[in-house]
């Protein structure tokens, strides 16, 4: 049950101090999963915004997932990395320039095929909405 006047960015928020202040790690619902904190640009503000997401690590490739719970749009994050894929990843304690590449057609398919394997709640967000979940690779930046 939702708190009063709890705001999502509250929530955002408290998971990003605990992911930071325990090297990745957070508890709670979130316990035991893979999180990533990304930060992108706002599409039409310029401001950055930072979001906790689960990913797949797949043969050293790094893939996040626009699922949203199976809302029937994409959440404000992707939108955010389309206009500006410069990202900021943070990895455990590790923090590294990225590059937002969105996956399509048939290796877009394979890589959500293998996400719905590693984490079987994203086959029910691709059942819950008629759009396909967007596959996005974050690709490491030469420093």
């Amino acid at each position: 049950m939702a708190e009063p006047n709890f705001h999502f960015n509250d929530w955002n928020r408290r998971i990003i101090e605990e992911f930071r202040a325990h090297g990745g790690k957070v508890g709670g619902p979130f316990e035991g999963v893979t999180l990533l904190l990304l930060t992108t640009t706002g599409a039409k503000s310029g401001q950055k915004r930072i979001n906790p997401l689960t990913y797949l690590l797949d043969c050293e490739r790094l893939f996040i997932f626009a699922a949203k719970g199976g809302s029937p749009t994409n959440p404000d994050w992707y939108h955010n990395l389309l206009a500006h894929p410069q990202v900021t990843v943070e990895l455990g304690t590790e923090q590294f320039e990225a590059t937002a590449v969105l996956l399509e057609g048939e290796e877009r398919d394979q890589i959500y095929a293998k996400e719905m394997q590693a984490h079987p709640g994203a086959a029910d967000y691709e059942k819950k909405t008629t759009r396909k979940i967007p596959v996005v690779e974050l690709v490491r930046r030469k420093s």
